[in-house]
């Protein structure tokens, strides 16, 4: 067998060539697009699978040095995103519906925990098929995959998480339009939205935060990785200081919440100001490094013995979703119109991630009518504020277990 060694630059390089390639693959095939799949997950698939086919021949070695900054840096950003005065302008339904997304995550763990038993696997390799992939998407799964092979020597575990992931992503887009279709039918709401004018609008009172508008100079950027680095060094010093006296947390944890202290101190003193759009664009960026740069080491060959118990969990995971949009979701956010798109949207990030619950709620309106709170509710718990109660709850369990 011949190895193959890969310096850091060359890795980096490796990673990025990964990640255009999903990129324009994403933009050729219509059906990734349509589903949202990750660019980083689309070409570190494939070269998982070449990996497979040429594991007799060829063994593949990467610096992965900068990976758990990568993932840290991406933390940081949702801190920095997680602003106390945007939820509070969202008004009660923005807490309301956190709090039917936080209950949806604790089950959704307790169906992951309680399926793993019953098949026989690791409870926290079936933790891997819960809220970390389903509610947290790719990005966490490759993080908790990434902290259990490394503290818990669970090995399997990227390639479970990867392949979950992906599943909830599809699984996600394709339920959320038909449960909404048959909340608005079965209680005759689209008609509740049709005025003697015609459709009657919502109106949702939006102020776009000043901070995440303006051009992009050397020195917002300059700003911005000093506001990301300092909250990443002060989470480090914070974690080593638990670590000390017994206190485990994953790494990332301490980042964000420093993160999330650094941009609401922004928004009581107005000493300085957090450009959101530039963090939330060096936090995708690198997440899609990190998610490129895990993908790269998959080893699919060891995610056989895992297929069945993983196919019972995310069936498992599916129908409680289903569920718990139709019977729960849109019940206690008002059983109106709006709370129908709610539920389907819901489906699409409680599966996959904040753009597939887009995508549902688009597809929905666009049938029967607009629903722009709908949009604002989902979109600031999907994107801003579940990663941070989805972070708690999963640290909880792993903790009990």
């Amino acid at each position: 067998m011949t190895e193959l060694n890969f310096n850091l630059v060359e890795t980096i390089a490796v990673s990025t060539a990964i990640l255009w390639l999903g990129m324009f693959l994403r933009r050729r095939v219509g059906t990734l697009g349509k589903y949202n799949i990750p660019a980083p997950v689309i070409g570190g698939v494939i070269f998982a699978l070449a990996s497979w086919a040429l594991k007799d021949s060829f063994s593949f070695n990467f610096d992965m040095m900068v990976k758990d900054p990568l993932m840290i840096t991406f933390f940081t950003s949702i801190g920095l995103a997680a602003s106390l005065k945007m939820l509070k302008q969202g008004g009660p339904q923005v807490f309301i519906f956190l709090i039917v997304a936080a209950l949806l995550v604790l089950m959704q763990d307790v169906v992951a925990v309680g399926l793993s038993y019953v098949t026989g696997i690791h409870p926290l390799l079936g933790m891997l098929a819960g809220s970390i992939t389903m509610s947290g998407g790719h990005g966490t799964g490759a993080v908790y995959a990434n902290l259990f092979e490394k503290q818990y020597g669970l090995s399997g575990g990227m390639e479970l998480a990867m392949a979950a992931a992906t599943f909830g992503l599809v699984m996600g887009s394709i339920l959320g339009g038909p449960i909404a279709r048959r909340l608005i039918e079965r209680n005759h709401l689209a008609k509740s939205q049709l005025g003697g004018g015609g459709l009657s609008y919502e109106t949702v009172e939006e102020s776009p935060d000043p901070a995440s508008d303006g051009p992009v100079s050397a020195s917002v950027l300059m700003t911005t990785l000093m506001q990301i680095t300092i909250a990443m060094s002060a989470g480090d010093i914070i974690y080593k200081a638990l670590v000390a006296v017994g206190v485990q947390l994953p790494t990332y944890l301490c980042a964000l919440f420093v993160g999330i202290f650094i941009r609401n101190l922004s928004d009581m003193t107005g000493l300085y100001r957090v450009h959101l759009r530039l963090a939330d664009t060096i936090g995708s960026v690198a997440l899609s490094l990190f998610l490129s740069l895990s993908l790269m080491s998959l080893k699919l060959w060891q995610l056989a013995d895992l297929a069945g118990p993983m196919a019972v969990i995310l069936l498992g995971e599916t129908l409680l979703m289903g569920f718990y949009a139709y019977f729960v979701t849109f019940n206690i956010m008002r059983r109106d119109y709006t709370a129908a798109v709610i539920a389907g949207g819901h489906c699409g990030f409680g599966l996959g991630a904040t753009p597939n619950a887009i995508a549902n709620m688009d597809a929905i309106t666009g049938n029967y009518g607009p629903a722009p709170r709908a949009f604002f509710v989902v979109s600031i718990v999907g994107a801003f504020f579940i990663d941070i109660v989805n972070a708690i709850i999963i640290q909880s369990f792993v903790a009990f277990l």
